[in-house]
């Protein structure tokens, strides 16, 4: 069996992205894994000795590879790309990063995606409104997605991305809930062979008390499960988030993921529980994508500081969700617009 060509865009180019980039592919077990497709900046990849033997494309010239592949994006100066100082140039640069990798999936020149961190943050100030890749991949595609934190010891998936809290129980309807639990059990039917067994998540403390102390529980996720288990979804719950994530193995042991409500509440307990080989999982996406747990960690950028062990678990989840992909060309229906 052919090697999954993964691409990787390669984030912001004054984070660490690119150095655990690098010593993640030097990686005999990634090596062995896949065949990289790098998007990034020309000057940047250069410094790197791995780098300088990849085959080089244009941009605009990418075609099916079968060797490992430098697509030059940009070619930043040094003052635009010097580690630890972002400048605009690199928040437009590692946008264009990903919206050319967008491309390459919807072409079939690459079977999965692993993306470097980025700065929402440098983004925004280069003038793009960016909310981050889940949602920019949601809408290039036109697909719901869900981010699922995909560890060692528990699987846990969000109803809700990056945003506000204020804003979570508008954001939660019956109707919303139950279609993520659908496409959550659906997504995870290939992952563990067969129809998978969901936690449900309360919103409030204690699940909401029967109603004394929040009724999101009671009008909306409660409702929620009865449906998705009308369509033959194993869901459970509203479970309280404290005493769940109080006993992980035995969590990890009954259920095969558990969905949270929000950000914090999911990612929470699976940095805690294990921060190096949790890989964040774009479900729904006609082509798979993954990313580390981190960000671009700005203050040991360059300083051979970074652990490149988020970015090899990245890299071989990615490619392992790639292999049964069907092979050939993904489009759809829209090219990516700058987040919504």
């Amino acid at each position: 069996m052919s090697l999954p060509l993964v691409g990787i865009s390669l984030g912001d180019v004054s984070g660490i992205g690119p150095e655990v980039t690098a010593a993640a592919l030097a990686r005999p077990t990634v090596r062995r894994a896949l065949i990289p497709v790098i998007f990034g900046d020309g000057p940047t990849l250069e410094r790197f000795p791995l780098f300088r033997r990849y085959a080089r494309v244009e941009s605009s010239a990418l075609g099916r590879v079968e060797s490992p592949t430098v697509v030059e994006v940009t070619r930043l100066s040094a003052r635009e790309r010097v580690p630890g100082r972002p400048s605009l140039a690199g928040g437009r640069a590692q946008y264009a990063y990903v919206t050319r990798a967008i491309d390459a999936m919807r072409a079939g020149h690459v079977d999965a995606l692993c993306t470097a961190p980025v700065s929402k943050e440098q983004i925004s100030r280069a003038g793009i409104p960016f909310m981050g890749h889940t949602e920019v991949l949601a809408e290039a595609f036109g697909v719901e997605v869900m981010m699922m934190m995909d560890g060692p010891r528990m699987r846990i998936a969000l109803a809700t991305n990056h945003v506000p809290l204020s804003a979570l129980s508008s954001l939660l309807t019956v109707d919303g809930l139950t279609a993520q639990l659908k496409l959550l059990s659906r997504a995870l039917v290939p992952v563990v062979g067969r129809k998978p067994r969901i936690a449900v998540l309360g919103l409030n403390p204690h699940a909401g008390e029967g109603g004394l102390l929040g009724r999101e529980e009671v009008e909306v996720i409660g409702p929620a499960i009865r449906k998705a288990r009308a369509a033959k979804v194993d869901a459970h719950g509203p479970l309280p988030s404290d005493g769940l994530f109080a006993r992980p193995d035995e969590v990890g042991a009954k259920y095969d993921a558990v969905l949270a409500m929000y950000h914090d509440q999911g990612l929470i307990p699976a940095k805690a529980l294990d921060f190096e080989r949790t890989v964040n999982v774009t479900l729904g996406l006609p082509v798979p994508r993954t990313s580390p747990d981190h960000g671009t960690a700005y203050a040991i950028a360059g300083k051979g500081q970074a652990n490149c062990v988020p970015m090899v678990e990245a890299l071989l989840k990615a490619a392992q969700l790639a292999r049964p992909a069907a092979r050939g060309a993904r489009r759809g229906p829209r090219r990516p617009s700058p987040g919504r």
